[in-house]
């Protein structure tokens, strides 16, 4: 199929266009005459009309942060692009186009009525985000199946759909199927759905319904357990703690251990691995899951406390300075208040930084236990090797053994490198999730310092430029009482 630019010259979307566009709105005829005189910050547009421009490719609207009402029908547009900063959007006509594939929407959650009109559509998909979408126009494409439309029955506020022109409406079905799959639309191809209509799809569709509607409760019900283990996570995440409530960090450590897999052979190691993993080890990963909890909470509450102290006193700020105000003649009166506001202030911050220094100091002490264990775990496993490499020699090792595993075992070298590589393998995965816990905890408490505290020092230093401001008006007033 020839496209339509083959003879027309295709048109971008420059400043040009969009001043344009601007000062021809016809329903905001006040903002473009606004705007063709003085120029128009493009934040203020709510309402944009680009349609019958030629515009080829979607570019340069991401000034329109709260636009509602976007025209871009009758174009040659091939793809949906650019349109993440259209966050307000509610309206957008994309009609007689030339679009294939529809894409690009994600970020238009607001969006309520969308047209797609006459372009190449053939699927129905990528829409998931567009949860408020109440109009859907997608007549005149080339939809064929009637089951693609079963993707719409996850929009519970669709009440018209247009799919007329469609391959997919020459099916004898299509209305029933229509009808039965999607029951809270009110309107189909620009007519009510009749009760009667409805009556029959339900029983015709009934048993294909019941079974649609499981696998739908089902597909939710794991949803909402993967979110809420998502959200776990991020809580667990957030508390520098996460894959520590079970023995996680065990598996990795021997998932990368060559070694361990033969070394499993010794006589011994059977009953030696039996209680590392499912005791202690892992009990100690847990009960530091439990300790990182702990003090996520603490750490979380030491920050509520202390916004929720220097609120009261930004308001008993805001009150003793309108009284300063109302006392302004009176010198002492006024500095009575606020310098001990300010040193108030200044205390509360203090505090917050050594209470936070010495929560996330004694967090990082408690971190730094699951050494000593593997520690003893390697002597153990190096005093069975040693002890097997002896009964070989003296030829008192009667047990089948791989060749592999033999060949550790030529002389004492070779057997304790073999040893000390699987404990130096275990060492890093531990050391490196310890780094990883301790780097977290300082960045948090540096980030807490550099953001938030400085912050709040500059409301100390407006204070002070308060109290040099009043000082000033003070002497003037004395001066002026002098001269008087």
């Amino acid at each position: 199929m020839s496209r339509l630019y083959d003879t027309i010259e295709p048109n971008v979307i420059d400043e040009k266009m969009l001043q344009k566009a601007v000062e021809e709105q016809g329903p905001q005829e006040e903002l473009g005459q606004l705007a063709k005189r003085e120029g128009i910050d493009y934040k203020d547009v709510t309402e944009l009309q680009l349609d019958f421009r030629n515009i080829l490719k979607i570019d340069n609207l991401w000034q329109f942060v709260n636009l509602t009402k976007l025209q871009l029908d009758n174009n040659i547009i091939e793809k949906i692009e650019a349109l993440d900063s259209l966050v307000h959007l509610i309206w957008l006509d994309l009609s007689f186009n030339n679009i294939e594939v529809i894409e690009g929407l994600e970020a238009l959650v607001k969006l309520q009525d969308l047209s797609l009109y006459n372009n190449r559509i053939s699927k129905i998909e990528n829409l998931d985000t567009l949860q408020e979408l109440q109009v859907f126009s997608i007549g005149n494409n080339n939809l064929t199946a009637l089951e693609n439309v079963v993707y719409l029955r996850k929009f519970k506020n669709l009440r018209t759909l247009n799919l007329t022109g469609n391959p997919v409406c020459e099916n004898e079905q299509y209305s029933m199927f229509i009808a039965a799959h999607l029951p809270d639309l009110v309107y189909l191809d620009f007519r009510l759905v009749d009760e009667n209509t409805r009556e029959l799809a339900d029983i015709k569709y009934q048993y294909v319904i019941d079974e649609l509607k499981q696998g739908e409760a089902q597909a939710l019900a794991k949803l909402v357990e993967e979110q809420a283990k998502q959200k776990e996570l991020e809580h667990h995440k957030a508390a520098y703690v996460e894959y520590l409530n079970g023995p996680f960090l065990f598996e990795s450590m021997y998932a990368e251990d060559t070694e361990a897999v033969k070394l499993a052979y010794l006589p011994g190691m059977a009953d030696l691995l039996e209680t590392y993993p499912s005791s202690k080890f892992v009990l100690i990963c847990e009960n530091l899951f439990a300790y990182g909890l702990k003090e996520h909470e603490k750490r979380e509450a030491e920050v509520s406390t202390f916004y929720e102290c220097l609120q009261e006193a930004i308001q008993d700020s805001q009150q003793q300075s309108t009284k300063i105000i109302l006392d302004f003649e009176n010198d002492s009166q006024g500095y009575s208040v606020i310098f001990p506001f300010l040193f108030h202030v200044k205390e509360i911050i203090k505090d917050f930084e050594r209470n936070i220094a010495d929560q996330v100091s004694t967090f990082i002490e408690n971190v730094q236990g699951i050494y000593p264990f593997e520690n003893h775990h390697h002597e153990k496993l190096l005093e069975i090797a040693i002890t097997t490499l002896e009964k070989i020699v003296k030829s008192e090792f009667d047990e089948e053994m791989p060749d592999d595993v033999r060949l550790l075992f030529v002389d004492k070298d070779t057997i304790v490198n073999a040893v000390n590589a699987s404990h130096d393998i275990h060492l890093l995965k531990i050391d490196n999730r310890e780094d990883d816990i301790v780097t977290k905890a300082n960045s948090w408490s540096s980030s807490v310092h550099k953001n938030e505290l400085s912050r709040n020092r500059n409301r100390v230093r407006e204070i002070n430029q308060y109290i040099d401001h009043l000082q000033e008006e003070l002497d003037n007033m004395e001066s002026l009482e002098q001269m008087e």
